[in-house]
């Protein structure tokens, strides 16, 4: 990573910015978007006292305009682009019937067509340096999970999109990985959107029984250097796709359901 440029959406709070940490200590130069001008001055002070090379930028990847300007900023301020991480994304936790068509709609914006945005006008410099582009994703992009329909849907379509994209690129050099962590200690859970589009504000799950933003970053960074094509995180993520694959569709879904009902307040 020395010398590189990475560029991270999402990355001021939680994996992203804990990716930021890693990927800048390996010696890489960090790009990072956000949508709070206050949490981007907090990680820009956290990552420069470590002696990164560090710069923010406002913006908000639902917006084609802003994920364009994101990647020519990164250019502009640091010459070239290595390593694309989409990040940036937000859950929600209502049953379909009584979820607004806005908030499936917000999921599918933020988290897929953002990474097709930014992966869009990335591309050219990162064909240039044969560089990787990474997409956050979550093993709800290998089984679907209850009370998560837009989220759901939104990392199946990030998944699809990038695959096909891995197998377009892989004659051009060009490296994509599609990383799903499991359930990770990060403050997704707590913003993730009601039926009516408000944020949860309250995780339904035990966030000290997860594996650490920190510890997933380090995992990234090494898939990153090794080219992989896909990294799934934690035993019972692992788990899950490995059951997902190979029992029949009743019984995982009931196996998926009895999980599922164990959160507080479960609205399944």
């Amino acid at each position: 990573m020395q010398g590189k440029v990475v560029l991270i959406t999402g990355a001021t709070s939680g994996i992203g910015q804990a990716c930021a940490v890693a990927f800048g200590r390996a010696g890489a130069r960090v790009a990072f978007t956000g949508r709070d001008a206050a949490r981007l001055q907090q990680t820009t002070e956290q990552l420069r006292a470590l002696g990164i090379a560090a710069h923010a930028i406002r913006a908000d990847v639902a917006s084609e305009a802003d994920c364009r300007r994101a990647v020519d900023e990164t250019v502009q301020q640091f010459g070239r682009l290595d390593v694309l991480i989409n990040n940036a994304g937000i859950s929600m936790r209502a049953m379909f019937q009584d979820a607004d068509l806005a908030v499936i709609e917000r999921l599918m914006q933020t988290n897929f067509f953002g990474t097709v945005y930014t992966t869009k006008f990335a591309l050219p410099h990162l064909l240039a340096s044969r560089g990787s582009v990474v997409g956050v994703s979550s093993i709800a992009g290998y089984r679907g999970l209850p009370g998560r329909t837009g989220y759901s849907a939104s990392k199946f379509a990030m998944q699809g999109f990038l695959e096909a994209l891995r197998t377009e690129l892989q004659p051009q050099g060009v490296h994509v990985l599609t990383a799903c962590p499991g359930f990770t200690a990060s403050n997704i859970r707590n913003t993730a959107l009601a039926a009516d589009g408000s944020q949860q504000g309250e995780s339904p799950r035990n966030e000290a029984q997860m594996m650490s933003s920190e510890e997933v970053a380090q995992h990234l960074l090494r898939a990153v250097r090794a080219r992989r094509p896909t990294l799934v995180l934690t035993g019972k993520g692992k788990l899950t796709v490995f059951l997902n694959k190979w029992l029949p569709a009743g019984l995982m879904d009931r196996l998926v359901l009895k999980e599922f009902r164990k959160e507080k307040d479960s609205p399944v």
